[in-house]
């Protein structure tokens, strides 16, 4: 099959890219891919001592500031923070972003992850990944030619709602090599450092993320790692383009 190599990452929030795939989405870069990264909201809620519109402004800035060091571009879709729902509106702006960008590869939260908006936007990616080659779907840009691939990243400690362990995810990817980038990646987000202190007595908000990533490289025999699962139901293609173009980060 033939398939864009243009991956595109939908989030919830400015910083899920940096936490869950920075990493893959480095290596991706470096092999000649097209970078984006998404978000379904711009994370307004996530601001001490200050005003939604304001925090608004500076995580959409830091998210600018984030892709800006994969080279990525990046595209807010303008759901509400804390309240975010599957709308027919955000499945065409997912779409249209998936559309414009001529993505490959799309990749969202798992739909049995940890936090409401997360899963609200595994749900609208979900759609919109079906929706992007569908001529008749409602949109001014050009549909897909063909469905992309569909894939989900892990979750914070590796756990769904209710604290239990995910299923083994389908591959892991050795990040060793791309560490710095998504380092400073992370760091762009200087705003969520006190607020993680905050809300969940998180100390160090950074050094928790690389906790994560070590504990998946761990499990898979190197330093550090990231997890994904391929979506793998019915009218989704099932093709392993991802594990085979990062076949050599595969432990």
């Amino acid at each position: 099959m033939s398939l864009e190599k243009s991956v595109v990452f939908i989030g919830a929030h400015p910083d899920d890219a940096e936490i869950f795939v920075a990493g893959t989405l480095a290596l991706l870069g470096r092999q000649g891919w097209r970078i984006t990264i998404a978000t379904a909201t711009a994370g307004g809620l996530g601001g001490l001592g200050t005003s939604v519109r304001r925090t608004i402004a500076l995580r959409k800035k830091e998210a600018r500031e984030a892709a800006a060091v994969l080279g990525a571009e990046y595209f807010c879709l303008d759901g509400p923070d804390g309240y975010l729902f599957d709308t027919r509106a955000l499945r065409i702006k997912a779409m249209d972003v998936m559309r414009r960008q001529r993505a490959g590869v799309v990749i969202t939260h798992l739909p049995q992850d940890y936090h409401s908006d997360h899963r609200a936007t595994a749900a609208i990616a979900e759609a919109a990944v079906f929706l992007s080659a569908l001529p008749l779907a409602p949109s001014k840009v050009k549909p897909l030619d063909q469905t992309p691939l569909f894939y989900h990243c892990a979750t914070l400690a590796g756990t769904d709602p209710l604290g239990n362990l995910l299923q083994p995810p389908h591959f892991r990817v050795n990040i060793e090599s791309v560490e710095e980038q998504k380092r400073r990646m992370l760091a762009c987000h200087h705003s969520q450092i006190e607020l993680m202190r905050f809300q969940q007595k998180m100390d160090d908000f950074f050094g928790t993320m690389r906790e994560q990533d070590e504990a998946w490289g761990a499990r898979a025999g190197c330093r550090v790692a990231e997890a994904y699962w391929q979506h793998l139901g019915g009218g989704y293609q099932k093709t392993p383009l991802l594990q085979t173009e990062l076949g050599q980060f595969l432990p």
